[in-house]
């Protein structure tokens, strides 16, 4: 984490909270971006159309955001491109099995005090620590 400021963390974390509560005030719905894909690839009548711009919103910022301040130095390691999809099929088949993704229970579900969230995000971040720590000290990847 070369470039971690807690400013720019704070304000980021302040900006994801009221995109959601926004979302919540005035659509009615949850940032949870893995019931908003689902409703991409399964739609419902008149409930796509916010979901094609949320994920659209997700693709298109930090575009633009290169547009007006130059390329990001990436530390992603094109060479594991197996592991990335791997690990990308992983994380999906981990938020069908939990219920929903980080956004939707560590962002969402932990405002509303739920428990059930609660459970979740605790999982989550512990399968995180792990996977660093296996990455990083048992397979020699980072």
């Amino acid at each position: 984490m070369e470039n971690f400021t807690p400013i720019a963390s704070l304000v980021g974390g302040l900006l994801i909270g009221l995109a959601a509560v926004m979302l919540m005030a005035l659509n009615g719905h949850i940032a949870g971006v893995t019931g908003v894909m689902r409703g991409v690839l399964q739609p419902k009548s008149g409930d796509v159309m916010w979901r094609v711009a949320f994920l659209l919103g997700l693709v298109a910022g930090p575009a633009i955001y290169q547009v007006f301040a130059g390329p990001v130095n990436s530390t992603l390691n094109t060479s594991s491109v197996p592991i990335i999809i791997a690990g990308g099929l992983l994380v999906g088949f981990g938020t069908t099995l939990g219920n929903g993704c980080t956004s939707g229970h560590g962002i969402c579900g932990l405002g509303r005090i739920s428990k059930r969230s609660l459970a979740a995000t605790m999982a989550f971040m512990a399968t995180a620590v792990l996977t660093v720590y296996v990455s990083r000290h048992i397979i020699g990847g980072g």
